[in-house]
């Protein structure tokens, strides 16, 4: 909860926020969710692009919803954030967020990395992921991984926030629970899942093109995806390991699950179709779905539901819907998100609603 002080200054002003990136699918919808929130506001937004551009002009849909002055995007200019904002949201790709956490958090501006940068606890996995080497291990090490339903306390105190990736976050909330009640199998899993174009950014990429993704349907990055060792490890610091108490180390039995990604010709949404073992031959559909509503039944992002959801149950809300049942001695359970709210942007400002002392739903409902 808030404290008094806090309190006083939500209801007499609210926080400045920058976005750095603010261009992309994820930047849009920060603002979008900003614009609307009754404790922060939008104060700067950063762009490397020369000229930069006025945001509402890049989308016009924003016309009338920011001020002339911040509509109007800057150079990434660290000393200028720092007098202006008290939080920045990285929307940045995972170098550049590595070359401007540094900076701003040496200013006293906390940060929510929205890209991978800080995600991977393990330099050298996330070289192995991404191709390239981790050039800020300091911020690493005291960086929180914000899966917020299983970090929270710790992103209250943070200053440093990775946020998620979007297919890990459906996969975590299903699972974890599961596995914290022993009722599958580690060594079982199948993460099943399917995401709208908009996840993969907004460059432009031939399999994004309108007459390639329309009316297709495809799986990409089998066995190599860079979310698949983001899912273990979730898997492991909540679900097995010792995370289970609070900590953050993994645990000698590492889930390994097989995360097969595919491509659905739609703007938004993930939904994921997970398979594991039971434990034993005695386990109930009951059981499932008794140990997911005991971990959510008091949070109000997370929906447990008796029948599968699908995408627009979830589509521009910060939700995730969850049903779980045992099928010919299977275990399946389905989740449905938005992967630019709860997978991305969403998620980002519940974390950073807790970074700063304000209502962990503020803005998001």
């Amino acid at each position: 909860m808030p404290s008094a002080s806090q309190t006083i200054a939500l209801k007499s002003g609210s926080v400045p926020t920058a976005i750095l990136g603010p261009t992309g699918y994820t930047g849009l919808e920060l603002i979008e969710i900003i614009a609307r929130h009754p404790g922060m506001h939008v104060a700067y937004l950063a762009s490397a692009r020369v000229p930069a551009p006025r945001i509402d002009h890049e989308f016009p849909r924003l016309r009338g919803r920011l001020s002339a002055a911040a509509a109007e995007c800057r150079a990434i200019d660290h000393d200028a954030i720092a007098a202006a904002c008290r939080l920045a949201f990285l929307c940045l790709p995972h170098e550049a967020a590595m070359e401007h956490t540094p900076p701003l958090l040496s200013r006293g501006v906390k940060v929510v990395d929205l890209s991978a940068a800080y995600r991977l606890r393990d330099a050298a996995v996330y070289e192995r992921a991404y191709g390239h080497p981790h050039t800020d291990p300091a911020n690493l090490e005291r960086a929180v991984y914000g899966l917020t339903e299983l970090a929270r306390d710790r992103v209250r105190n943070a200053e440093l926030v990775a946020n998620p990736g979007c297919y890990p976050t459906a996969a975590a909330l299903a699972l974890v629970p599961l596995l914290r009640a022993r009722l599958v199998r580690t060594d079982s899993i199948i993460v099943n899942a399917a995401s709208g174009v908009s996840g993969a950014g907004r460059s432009p990429k031939q399999n994004l093109h309108y007459p390639e993704a329309n009316e297709n349907f495809s799986a990409y990055g089998i066995g190599v995806h860079r979310h698949q060792p983001e899912i273990a490890q979730s898997l492991t610091m909540w679900g097995v390991g010792p995370a289970s108490t609070g900590s953050e180390r993994a645990s000698p039995a590492a889930p390994d699950p097989l995360f097969v990604p595919h491509l659905l010709p739609l703007e938004r949404g993930i939904l994921e179709t997970i398979y594991a073992a039971p434990v034993n031959s005695e386990t109930t559909t009951e059981q499932l779905r008794a140990a997911l509503r005991a971990a959510y039944e008091r949070e109000p992002f997370i929906v447990v539901r008796d029948e599968a959801p699908t995408l627009r149950d979830v589509q521009r809300t910060n939700c995730v819907h969850l049903n779980a049942r045992v099928v010919g001695g299977h275990a399946v359970v389905v989740a449905a998100e938005d992967n630019l709210v709860k997978g991305a942007s969403g998620q980002a400002v519940q974390n950073a609603n807790l970074m700063l002392g304000l209502p962990e739903t503020a803005g998001l409902l």
